[in-house]
């Protein structure tokens, strides 16, 4: 069986930043916290200084699209985030039923699913409620 993490209420997949710092424990990173002026919600740098190539807010639509793509990349792989991409990833699977409703985000409740082995799978959501559901064609 393969474990999936997945939200099951209303608002939307995150984690709590308590289970953002367990996850990059165990993955042997270290965190560096940084707000930014005017900025709502922290970024978690894993980094002690901000990359140069990094492009600041103020600077974005100065900058050409080809610097725009090297800081997307340059953040992308100096940051950890509360959405985490792969919801397999064992340590995450470890983080949530470690955490148990401590590993939720702000508009999260967390649940661990099995989907048996050799199953191609993916996450569908309506409104932020999520369910695993098996890979299948569409058409029109």
């Amino acid at each position: 069986m393969q474990k999936i993490v997945i939200n099951k209420c209303y608002g939307g997949f995150s984690i709590s930043e308590k289970a953002l710092y367990r996850l990059a424990e165990l993955k042997g990173v270290t965190l560096y916290k940084k707000q930014e002026d005017g900025e709502f919600f922290p970024t978690y740098w894993t980094v002690p200084e901000i990359p140069d190539g990094i492009i600041k807010d103020k600077d974005w639509h100065k900058a050409s699209l080809e610097d725009r793509i090297i800081s997307n990349e340059l953040c992308r792989k100096s940051t950890m985030g509360n959405r985490p991409e792969n919801r397999a990833d064992p340590d995450l699977i470890k983080v949530v039923e470690e955490l148990g409703k401590d590993a939720d985000g702000k508009h999260s409740k967390l649940c661990v699913v099995e989907v048996p082995d050799g199953v191609e799978w993916e996450i569908e959501e309506y409104d932020g409620i999520e369910h695993v559901a098996e890979k299948h064609r569409i058409w029109g």
